[in-house]
């Protein structure tokens, strides 16, 4: 499998996890992203590590960044840990949004037994406050293009947040009942599209983005 890459150096990987491609896997003889690049750098003669730094859900495409060297890649947890990185994504929801721009602000807890988050009232054990800002960017026939960025970064935020205000992204099995009721046969329409942060080493700042692949015309 051929992985787009956007920038490489001596200390980082960006490049565009396709859609179905595990960030890692335990499952044997299924590629993930982290298979992936170890063999391109052994291909290359490189020492083939790969820091994962970040995650993207399986079904989900995007940019996404890999450290290279063991220090990058703790510098890159510690500023994404940290909410210093940027993280925007495209989505299409089963419903549309009352106001063009808005916040979303609430608190998951995750459930490890069935792989899913929940919002749940802040005074919950366990429970993470979650934020997301979104802008409408068209819309048609009860569905939206939403473009997101992320305040938090927590399991399965973007899906579960959406759905409990009513507007499910589209394809999501998880958390769309519409899907359950009656599948579309549409894959899960969410996208990291821009991804920004400091370089590990020169300190720079950079920014990767590539384009909306979703469009309601």
């Amino acid at each position: 499998m051929e992985i787009r890459i956007l920038f490489e150096d001596e200390q980082i990987i960006v490049c565009e996890k396709p859609a179905g491609v595990a960030v890692q896997t335990k499952r044997l003889g299924q590629a993930d992203m982290e298979s992936l690049l170890k063999n391109r750098r052994a291909g290359k003669g490189e020492l083939p590590y790969i820091g994962v730094v970040h995650r993207l859900d399986q079904p989900v495409s995007g940019v996404m960044v890999f450290a290279k060297t063991k220090e990058a890649a703790a510098a890159l947890s510690r500023q994404i840990a940290s909410g210093l990185a940027d993280k925007f994504y495209y989505a299409v929801t089963d419903g549309v949004p009352e106001a063009g721009k808005g916040q979303f602000t609430d608190y998951l807890l995750r459930d490890g037994r069935t792989n899913t988050s929940a919002v749940v009232e802040s005074s919950t054990p366990g429970a993470k406050r979650a934020e997301l800002s979104y802008e409408v960017l068209e819309q048609k026939n009860g569905r939206a293009v939403l473009r997101i960025q992320l305040g938090t970064g927590r399991h399965h935020q973007i899906r579960v947040q959406l759905a409990h205000a009513g507007m499910p992204i589209v394809g999501d099995r998880k958390y769309n009942f519409k899907e359950n009721m009656k599948p579309s046969g549409e894959p899960l329409c969410l996208c990291s599209y821009k991804i920004g942060f400091r370089h590990p080493k020169t300190r720079r700042n950079l920014a990767f983005e590539i384009d909306n692949p979703f469009h309601l015309s």
